[in-house]
């Protein structure tokens, strides 16, 4: 069974720094990929980041590209979510998740970090 464990969230100022850890365990994740999601207040989930645990390929939604940075350490089996230039809008609950790759879907999630970008 997949577990996931975020940490890292907290209160930062616009145009701050951030770094969101998930730590994975429960599998061998060299055929997953990982992802990063965030729910705003009264807002569905949305897509932030993901990255392929094998190969480390990356993906990432319009609103954070050239922001934030995903990452592995396979040695720790923990994915990094570094957000930079931080704006209130960024402003959500942030959640780790896991599908198989190719066709799984994000069926395993942790649960959550808050991030709140004060203006």
């Amino acid at each position: 069974q997949v577990q996931l464990v975020e940490s890292g969230g907290g209160l930062v100022q616009a145009g701050g720094s951030l770094r969101l850890s998930c730590a994975a365990s429960g599998r061998t994740f060299s055929s997953y990929v990982m992802g990063w999601f965030r729910q705003a207040p009264g807002k569905e989930r949305e897509f932030v980041a993901s990255i392929r645990w094998s190969g480390g390929s990356t993906s990432y939604a319009d609103s954070v590209k050239g922001r934030f940075t995903i990452s592995r350490d396979n040695a720790k089996n923990t994915v990094y979510l570094q957000m930079s230039v931080l704006k209130p809008e960024d402003t959500a609950i942030y959640y780790c998740a896991a599908r198989q790759y190719p066709l799984g879907h994000f069926g395993s999630w942790g649960q959550g970090t808050q991030v709140t970008v004060s203006s």
